[in-house]
């Protein structure tokens, strides 16, 4: 795992070998082990080496080819590299080290762009190819690893993070206004946008060249729910199970230590039994567990530990996050409000005080319909079928609204459902996910931000998504939706920056293209079958877990969030959200901020989760904004 950076000359002068240097150091959190730059009169490419495959010298990069014809640097694993070299061998390709950077190299010189076919991992990359004069850039399917792109009329540079790109002289930092309400209803910016006008992300599953005639933008990957397999449950149980053991063998080459992240769901705890039972020494696995019961899940962490003898690390947390906060918060270079972004920092640190690779469970639940939201979705629809569309669309919101004017929770709660049944499918998915309601966003925003925002909506991404979706049933469409908004927006930057804020390497089974393939080819009931999520991975993983850890009610990574709001970090909020003359009152109507914030430390409402935004919007300003004079902002 590493960090890579870099430029190109076509659009104008962007630097040298001290600039390279900067943009690596910038990021050298990702990368402490080496740092290499390479330079000519049309490219720049820095690298920050965090050494796993091939220790030695002949593994750092750039890395160039034997023919001197093609540069590279690569960020990620490739995990079916061992049996590409050997066909690459057979073929005389005469590799000088033993890494997965060269095979990438020997592919792309044998096979150009289809190369991206055969590689199967995570990955983001920038391949300089002397003889075309084009820069490939590529980022892995499901978007495990980050890649950020900055353009404008005399600009293009690249990085693995935003903060590299902001070592260079003279970039834009104006302000995307409905990226911040973006952030608002998701806790994070979806892909392609970023908080920068000029700053972008590449899509999970797309490669970009970029030459003297411009840019181009590819898809080269996606998922298809179109074809379900007519195979028997007992067939297919028995299919998931080998491909998720070998997938989770495939993961564990490693020439330095190696360990999992435990938290006793179902996810990880099938990792680990896959993991200890392929492996000849003792599994080393971390958890992290809360002093509040309620968010506590250590005990069925140990009981899987126990069970297969792991060599197991535990770290509480007790009153440290105030104490913590700001330096966790500062390796995201965007706004980013998961509040599982503390304990996954926290496991992380653990984790990389006794290895340096880590095996996770991450992808189980957008891949096998996992999170209670789908429950939730689903009790919806099957509502939504029993009421004429004439009453849903017309009694229906009305009903909403005057459920709305009670602040009592159940009438609340029967105004999110009405309104959602009064809506399509798609849009009431969005609502489910929605982090802040339309009414509370209304009245939060201030005049002149409402009146640049105009008609836009966050919604737009999920609606997409949904519209793109070949599956056939609308369980199908939401899981898609999630794995190209959510995962890659949400869940997996969350477990990039906070591992790699440790310098610590994790590793996904669950999203191996194979095994997301091949879940998008099981008929639905199988995932979400009469309310039990997870269906077929529980059934594939009975063999491994007794049935307690199987059937026990879905915790999920969550903090005891309005409480540490009102007791842990409750000053450290206050001075960032009341003190502070710019940020989040540039936007905001600070009086309605203020009995927000009023209301839930009296506990007469909850409204942890956008005053938690709120706090994350503002920590992050503070850190990459407040030393801008002059701030535009632009849809």
């Amino acid at each position: 795992m590493c960090g890579i950076a870099g430029f190109t000359h076509f659009t104008g002068n962007m630097g040298n070998l001290a600039t390279l240097k900067r943009m690596g150091q910038s990021i050298i959190h990702r990368g402490p082990d080496a740092g290499k730059e390479y330079l000519d009169e049309y490219v720049g490419l820095a690298h920050r080496r965090l050494a796993i495959i091939d220790l030695s010298e002949l593994g750092v990069q750039p890395m160039v080819s034997h023919d001197g014809h093609y540069i590279i640097a690569f960020n990620g694993e490739i995990y079916n590299f061992q049996s590409l070299r050997e066909e690459l061998v057979k073929t005389g390709y005469p590799f000088k080290s033993h890494s997965d950077t060269e095979v990438i190299l020997a592919l792309y010189a044998r096979d150009g762009i289809k190369m991206l076919d055969s590689i199967n991992g995570m990955f983001a990359f920038a391949l300089w190819d002397t003889r075309s004069k084009k820069l490939l850039i590529a980022r892995d399917r499901m978007g495990k690893k980050p890649l950020y792109y900055l353009r404008t009329a005399k600009q293009f540079a690249f990085a693995s993070e935003i903060k590299a790109l902001l070592t260079l002289p003279d970039v834009p930092k104006d302000i995307r206004l409905d990226a911040v309400h973006d952030f608002f209803a998701y806790q994070y910016i979806p892909d392609p946008k970023t908080i920068f006008t000029d700053i972008h992300k590449l899509p999970p599953g797309h490669f970009m060249w970029i030459s003297e005639q411009g840019i181009e933008i590819e898809q080269y990957w996606d998922v298809s729910f179109k074809h379900t397999s007519n195979q028997s449950e007992t067939e297919l149980t028995a299919e998931l199970l080998k491909l998720a053991t070998e997938r989770t063998k495939d993961r564990m080459v490693s020439d330095v230590p190696l360990g999992a992240f435990l938290s006793g769901g179902i996810d990880s705890s099938g990792v680990v039994a896959m993991m200890a039972l392929n492996s000849h020494t003792p599994v080393k696995t971390c958890s992290i567990g809360f002093d509040d019961k309620k968010f506590n899940e250590t005990e069925f962490a140990q009981e899987v530990a126990d069970k297969y003898h792991t060599e197991h690390h535990e770290f509480t947390v007790h009153q440290n996050v105030a104490d913590n906060l700001e330096n966790i918060v500062s390796y995201f270079d965007e706004p980013f409000a998961d509040p599982s972004l503390v304990p996954t920092f926290f496991v992380s640190e653990l984790a990389r005080s006794q290895v340096t690779v880590a095996i996770a469970g991450d992808g189980g639940d957008e891949v096998f319909a996992g999170y209670e939201k789908y429950t939730t979705d689903d009790i919806e629809n099957k509502l939504r079928q029993k009421f004429p569309l004439a009453i849903r669309q017309h009694i229906f919101p009305k009903l909403a609204n005057l459920f709305a004017k009670s602040e009592y929770p159940l009438f609340r709660k029967a105004k999110t459902l009405l309104t959602s049944l009064s809506l399509e499918p798609a849009m009431g998915f969005y609502l489910t996910n929605a982090q802040i309601e339309d009414r509370l966003w209304q009245r939060l925003a201030s005049d002149k931000t409402k009146q640049i925002l105009g008609q836009y909506h966050p919604s737009t991404f999920t609606l997409d998504a949904y519209a793109r979706s070949d599956g056939p049933d609308h369980l199908s469409k939401i899981l898609y939706t999630d794995m190209k908004t959510y995962l890659p927006g949400g869940i997996l930057v969350k477990v990039d920056r906070m591992s790699m804020a440790n310098s610590l390497e994790v590793r996904a089974p669950l999203l191996d293209k194979d095994i997301v393939e091949f879940a998008a080819t099981l008929p639905s009931h199988l995932k979400f079958n009469k309310g039990e999520k997870k269906y077929i991975l529980k059934q594939a993983f009975k063999p491994l877990l007794p049935d307690g850890i199987l059937y026990r009610k879905k915790m999920g990574f969550s903090v005891p969030l309005a409480s540490w709001l009102r007791v842990e970090i409750k000053a450290l909020a206050e001075d960032y959200l009341f003190t502070k003359s710019q940020g989040i009152q540039q936007f905001f109507d600070m009086q309605v901020v203020q009995e927000l914030w009023i209301q839930h430390q009296t506990q007469k409402a909850d409204h942890a989760t956008v005053l938690w935004s709120m706090l994350m919007f503002q920590m992050w300003w503070f850190r990459y904004m407040q030393s801008t004079e002059e701030t535009n902002t632009s849809l």
